[in-house]
């Protein structure tokens, strides 16, 4: 009779748990699961939003890897700014949490002013870095004008293009430096203080106690760096329109093009599917790494 009820109650406070989640529940299903759902079946499907999607199999996938002609590009302008944007971020972001973990006065204000950026909407920036990369009268050639350096034609010139992206990209390194601040401050004094008795100079200090003990800060940094660059899109379409000559063009542009501008809802969803795919390749690749670079304290 005991166990009876103690199972009543283990259900009763189950059943209450997940009423009190359910709101959460719900929107997760409606907003997340069932467009998942409704986008994997779509790419299989020839899709235009305004008839009823007419099944064609893998048809969207073959012209895609086969005779689009703009996505084998869209695909190497998404890896050229992964393979630079990633690292640099990474790097940067360490190096400004290093000079804002220092005790100096002023530091809260120092911390501010670097992580104001990210909350400036993108659009925003995105028009204001436009006239700074202007070739002719923008602020950033006529600095260089000074030092008798004839600056390029950044956003116009297909060359300079993604550089000046890549550079545009750093102004929102706000988020990875703050991560890494937090990390920083967290990584034991006692460890500092045991590597300066055996002789450590700063360097040394940094190589060997820094880095390892932040290495999973920036692992996920790393992770959420590599999603973001394969996301890349708010800056290159209002600054450049996938120019020019398509050096700007990448996945994520494809996909707004086909959905949005040519109503090809089921190949702007086979579309995204090989992009999830690509990102979870990457991802597993990067987790199985992990192992021999991150190091956890326990």
């Amino acid at each position: 009779m005991n166990q009876k009820r103690k199972t009543r109650h283990s259900i009763g406070t189950h059943l209450t748990g997940y009423l009190f989640a359910s709101p959460w529940l719900i929107g997760i299903a409606v907003f997340f699961g069932f467009p998942i759902l409704a986008s994997l079946y779509y790419s299989f499907t020839n899709y235009n939003m305004l008839n009823r999607p007419a099944f064609v199999g893998l048809s969207n996938y073959k012209v895609i890897l086969t005779q689009d002609p703009y996505f084998w590009k869209a695909l190497f302008n998404t890896f050229y700014f992964m393979i630079f944007n990633v690292p640099l971020t990474i790097v940067v972001s360490v190096l400004v949490g290093l000079l804002l973990n220092q005790k100096v006065r002023g530091i809260r204000i120092y911390r501010t002013l670097y992580y104001l950026p990210n909350v400036v909407s993108m659009i925003a920036a995105s028009l204001i870095f436009q006239w700074v990369f202007e070739p002719s009268f923008g602020i950033l050639n006529q600095f260089l004008s000074l030092f008798g350096i004839e600056g390029p034609g950044w956003l116009v010139d297909a060359h300079w293009s993604k550089p000046s992206l890549i550079i545009l990209s750093l102004w929102t390194v706000g988020g990875p430096v703050l991560i890494t601040l937090a990390a920083l401050q967290d990584v034991p004094k006692a460890q500092y203080e045991a590597a300066t008795i055996d002789g450590a100079n700063a360097l040394r200090r940094l190589w060997h106690v820094t880095i390892p003990s932040i290495t999973p800060t920036l692992f996920f940094n790393l992770i959420m760096g590599l999603i973001g660059a394969f996301q890349y899109f708010i800056p290159a379409m209002i600054m450049t329109s996938g120019g020019p000559v398509k050096s700007t063009y990448f996945i994520a542009h494809e996909i707004y093009e086909k959905a949005i501008l040519e109503y090809r809802m089921g190949y702007a969803s086979a579309l995204s599917w090989i992009l999830v795919i690509i990102v979870l390749a990457i991802t597993a690749i990067v987790f199985g790494t992990s192992r021999k670079w991150v190091h956890y304290e326990n």
